[in-house]
């Protein structure tokens, strides 16, 4: 007869080691009084990371840690500092390692199963966001400027945030959305240091990096350092799409002659538009970026947290390069329903087998196309806008079957559907037949002259 095994509680054992580590993380965070600090290299001496080798931890054991938590690299530059903050409720320190195996993903459907909460984003403190770091550590702070959604991503797109002070920490807030996307010398007043904290999603009409622009900018003129702590791009391990006819299509949803999506992180994208000289009459920014541990342009990372209030998984995010070009459209994005960004459709649509209904949802779309009306279309799951990711290119079939389907051809594309393509002519093209080979062919040299650009500014392989 065999002898019983005494099963180990691994589980208990791994939770527990994981508090442990998870802890030890975030009271390194609060250690400044005990930590030797060591000052961060100039832009031009950051070296970028080293491809992976066997030499190196295997992708499991490693921890992908944003900018934020190299706490040794830039709490000196702000100690007797009066600073200013450029974040929302993105500014979050890591809990644990955020690199996940392709295989892994596709197994547990980890894309679309996990959504955030965007109407829920008041659980601001846990973990530790950077405003809390900055107060525990007696910083002094003497504004908040937020990006479109708010401080606390409670507003949904395009919704004006007005000015306001910040309950838990009394902190006045100030909107860059609307009217008012650069601070003004008034705000800016008796600031020494300009720290900005914001996670992106690396596709042009994303608007945190339109933002960047007009912080960057406003300090350029005003004499103020900028700090960004970088963060991980999920879209960062392709280039694609149009790139931005300034002359005729610049907005605040594309700023800059870059792709649809440019392959760079928020802290590389900073560098980019200080050395081109983008900012008004080329004025350079006195620019610092604090570059993220473990990552490479290749790493698969899982946001902790929703960027924006209609990306709730990374399916979406994911997807968003792709389907983005329906706001220009007659087609719904699924705004009105949990799943933003996971689907699309309209009522008569010939093609396609998911139905969704938009409803009105406070802080996600009070308003959506075809509210309470049925759409028919279709469902993006996790294993497709895994593989539109890994396919390394946009997903245009999407728009050319739905213009296919569409009967009134001739009101398919609105006027703000060149804002986002960043051309007129794509819109063209579509109209005239051109199939996605032919239409792709046209980008290529555009695509050729900016990546020479965006070469000189990588900080990771």
């Amino acid at each position: 007869m065999k002898k019983k095994t005494k099963k180990i509680a691994y589980p208990f054992l791994l939770l527990f080691l994981f508090g442990l580590y998870t802890v030890g993380i975030l009271s390194n965070s609060f250690a400044f009084a005990q930590t030797a600090y060591a000052f961060p290299f100039p832009v031009s001496e950051q070296k970028r990371n080293p491809p992976a080798t066997a030499s190196r931890p295997s992708i499991s054991e490693v921890s992908i840690l944003p900018g934020i938590s190299q706490t040794e690299n830039y709490f000196p530059l702000l100690q007797g500092k009066n600073v200013a903050v450029t974040t929302n409720h993105t500014g979050l320190f890591p809990e644990k390692s955020n690199i996940t195996s392709t295989q892994r993903i596709l197994e547990n459907q980890e894309l679309n199963s996990s959504h955030w909460d965007p109407l829920n984003n008041n659980s601001i403190e846990t973990p530790v966001h950077l405003i809390d770091s900055l107060l525990h550590a007696g910083i002094s702070i003497k504004a908040v400027f937020s990006p479109e959604h708010g401080f606390r991503s409670q507003a949904e797109a395009g919704e004006k945030v007005e000015n306001s002070i910040d309950q838990k920490t009394g902190l006045p807030l100030i909107s860059l959305y609307g009217s008012h996307k650069k601070p003004s010398p008034s705000e800016l007043k008796g600031v020494d240091l300009m720290l900005i904290d914001l996670q992106d999603v690396g596709v042009r009409f994303y608007t945190y990096i339109s933002t960047l622009h007009y912080v960057m900018e406003a300090c350029a003129q005003a004499g103020i350092p900028v700090v960004v702590l970088d963060r991980p791009n999920p879209n960062a391990s392709y280039i694609d799409g149009p790139v931005l006819d300034t002359h005729n299509c610049r907005s605040f949803i594309g700023l800059h002659p870059v792709p649809v999506v440019y392959g760079l992180t928020i802290g590389e994208y900073a560098q980019m538009i200080n050395g081109e000289g983008w900012l008004e009459n080329a004025i350079s920014c006195d620019l610092c970026v604090i570059p993220i541990e473990n990552y490479t342009h290749e790493s698969i990372y899982i946001l902790p947290v929703s960027p924006s209030p209609n990306l709730r998984s990374m399916s979406a995010i994911y997807a968003y390069p792709s389907l983005c070009f329906f706001e220009g459209t007659p087609i719904s994005v699924g705004r009105g329903t949990f799943k933003p960004f996971e689907c699309f459709g309209y009522p008569k649509s010939h093609i396609g087998k998911y139905r969704f209904t938009p409803q009105s949802i406070k802080g996600m779309s009070q308003n959506p196309p075809y509210e309470d009306r049925c759409c028919r279309g279709f469902e993006i799951k996790s294993k497709e806008a895994l593989q539109n990711r890994e396919s390394g290119k946009i997903n245009l079939q999407y728009l050319l079957k739905m213009y296919e389907d569409y009967p009134d051809k001739a009101n398919f594309f609105t006027p703000f559907f060149k804002k986002l393509a960043g051309t007129e002519q794509l819109s063209k093209q579509i109209r005239q037949g051109l199939l996605e080979e032919e239409i792709r062919e046209s980008w290529k040299k555009d695509i050729e002259s900016y990546k020479k650009i965006r070469d000189k500014y990588l900080l990771y392989m």
